[in-house]
């Protein structure tokens, strides 16, 4: 059997962790020829592809980002588009696809799967955010990568007496926000989940500042910090998604207007989040859903995603994945309700 591998949408640390330990295991487990689609699912409409064999792949394991490129190529959006995947499919002889990536790209595979492409999929989003999986690979690493830079910042603040804001990425899910607030120990965590109560915030911030210490505030870039989203006003992807960004000094200006005099810093992690060298959880995880993934295609159970359910890597159907946003439930945003730290 053949199979190809593409990593579509955003990068995350663990996608290589991934792609080394299906073509690994499925070389020698099973025999299968693997074949790597560059730049996402813009490489399965166009044909291109790399090279993937066992001595490629094998150094891959602590190597951020993807050796294969990615894109927010969204083939469902293309005119004739699932054929043409089914020609490239067929003239390169490819008999199965793995697709890794997030809510979007196994979104492009579930309607595959519905169209009769053989398509298993792995969880990948630094966000947190599918369904049916208790965690996906990339959100340890990203939160760890943010706490990091919440303890930097903390301590620069406190020498100066001044409020120290950090955005975190997340979109319309606050898992990356959440664990990292609680993990640092922000005095202020705003969630898109919860509506911001500006008033409320300034007087966390005025009570910190008070007994001599100096706050410390994450906030999502989901979060709607006065009466909605912050968007960059860019155009839309391909998959409809507007471009959030600055929520953070959004809220550094409604701040400065109930508090006088002030002093605050913005500090926007961005891509931070996204790069660098995956945490070991991240690397045992991302190797587990490559094991279940080829254990999938070899038996021919297609339509699945390797999800972690506890400590077990099961497959579960990719509409499972990918029917509903996995948020912030209410039980985890009230294990903190009206505590002030």
């Amino acid at each position: 059997m053949r199979v190809g591998v593409l990593t579509g949408g955003g990068d995350c640390p663990g996608l290589n962790a991934v792609i080394r330990a299906a073509v690994i295991a499925g070389a020698q487990r099973h025999g299968f020829e693997f074949v790597g689609f560059r730049d996402g699912w813009k490489g399965v409409l166009e044909g291109l592809t790399t090279p993937l064999d066992t001595e490629r792949v094998r150094p891959l394991l602590a190597v951020g980002g993807t050796v294969l490129g990615s894109s927010r190529t969204n083939p469902l959006a293309v005119e004739g588009g699932v054929e043409r995947i089914r020609k490239t499919l067929a003239e390169l002889g490819v008999d199965a696809l793995l697709a890794i990536g997030g809510e979007d790209t196994l979104g492009v595979a579930t309607a595959l799967h519905e169209a009769g492409v053989p398509v298993v999929g792995a969880p990948k989003t630094i966000d947190n955010d599918l369904s049916a999986t208790d965690f996906t690979f990339g959100f340890d690493t990203a939160v760890q990568t943010a706490v990091e830079a919440c303890d930097r910042l903390h301590t620069t603040g406190a020498s100066h007496h001044r409020l120290m804001i950090v955005e975190v990425m997340g979109r319309h899910a606050g898992w990356i926000a959440l664990h990292t607030g609680m993990a640092a120990g922000a005095h202020v965590t705003l969630l898109p989940e919860v509506p911001v109560d500006l008033d409320e915030v300034a007087a966390t911030v005025r009570e910190v500042l008070e007994r001599g210490e100096a706050p410390l505030a994450v906030v999502s870039e989901g979060a709607a910090v006065g009466d909605a989203e912050v968007t960059t006003g860019a155009p839309l992807d391909a998959f409809g998604h507007v471009q959030l960004g600055g929520a953070g000094e959004r809220l550094e200006r409604e701040l400065a207007q109930r508090i006088p005099g002030l002093s605050s810093r913005v500090t926007v992690l961005g891509h931070l989040l996204r790069g660098g060298t995956p945490s070991a959880a991240d690397r045992i995880l991302g190797t587990r859903s490559g094991l279940s993934a080829v254990t999938a295609i070899a038996e021919g159970n297609f339509g699945t995603m390797a999800a972690l359910r506890g400590t077990s890597v099961v497959q579960v159907p990719l509409s499972e994945a990918t029917g509903v946003l996995k948020t912030v439930p209410a039980a985890r945003i009230a294990e903190t309700a009206g505590v002030r730290w």
